[in-house]
């Protein structure tokens, strides 16, 4: 029984620390928060460049492209500036690749590929069910990048799906891919200034979807940073250098504090000694 614990402890210590093991990974919460951005990415570039055949929605899909752009420089930099062998990284693990797919060209976008190969490795270490329960077991840590992926997928979607649902209107003032980012968007934050607005019913479905999202998103962030701020800092105890230790003082102290302990217990057995002798 005692050697499967060990066993169980060890395989879950592995996962914990495994992806230190190469250095350009970073946490298992940040490796598929970049991985589903590059999946989203790549998703939206094959949108563009097959069946889409609207202009506003190759608008929007554009759109979001651009806003994760300087994500992925700034991921480049944290990993280059991070690493200990820059050479191998930028040469060796596909840093060119992460720089090249982070400029704002589409052709070039497709080398995102290579950042979606870094998830797919950790799954194939580590295992979906490892991973799975490491970013459970940290998902207050990983709440913030969780929050900013759905927020995106949420804009991107749901000014598409408003898009296609007022088309058919002719009194419809979500006409073109601003109406319907800015409406999205205002809508996630449940700030709803009222100046656009779904007058379909399908519209307006895709309205009651976007707004429940955005309270749950919004709450999570706000959450979050509750947590942060008003959480109290943890003290970490100061344990005794090992010179101090060894030091004459700690240890006529410790056998001080084992003698105390002894007669408290010799004291104690006396009384229940006694106890017994009364009921005899």
């Amino acid at each position: 029984m005692s050697s499967n614990n060990q066993s169980n402890e060890a395989g879950t210590s592995t996962a914990t620390t495994q992806p230190g093991k190469h250095r350009e990974l970073k946490g298992i919460g940040y490796e598929l928060f970049i991985g589903a951005l590059s999946t989203l990415s790549i998703l939206n570039l094959l949108m563009i460049f097959t069946f889409v055949n609207n202009e506003n929605i190759e608008i929007v899909l554009y759109v979001i492209n651009i806003i994760m752009t300087p994500i992925f420089l700034g991921d480049f930099f944290y990993r280059f500036l991070t690493t200990h062998g820059k050479a191998h990284y930028f040469w060796r693990n596909f840093g060119w690749a992460d720089l090249l797919s982070s400029l704002p060209f589409p052709q070039l976008k497709l080398l995102r590929l290579f950042r979606l190969w870094r998830v797919i490795r950790l799954f194939m270490e580590f295992g979906a069910r490892n991973l799975a329960r490491q970013f459970v077991t940290h998902r207050a840590e990983n709440a913030l990048l969780t929050v900013m992926f759905l927020v995106l997928v949420v804009l991107e979607f749901g000014s598409i799906a408003v898009l296609r649902a007022e088309a058919t209107s002719p009194d419809a003032n979500i006409t073109n891919a601003s109406d319907a980012i800015w409406w999205a968007y205002v809508t996630i934050t449940t700030v709803g200034y009222g100046d656009h607005y779904p007058v379909t019913n399908w519209g307006r479905v895709v309205g009651i979807l976007v707004m429940t999202a955005g309270v749950g998103l919004f709450g999570t962030l706000s959450g979050f940073l509750a947590n942060k701020f008003l959480t109290p800092p943890v003290i970490k105890e100061e344990k005794p250098s090992p010179e101090a230790s060894d030091s004459p003082q700690v240890r006529l102290a410790e056998l001080r504090r084992l003698l105390d302990a002894q007669a408290q217990a010799n004291t104690e057995l006396k009384q229940k000694l006694d106890e017994m002798e009364k009921l005899l």
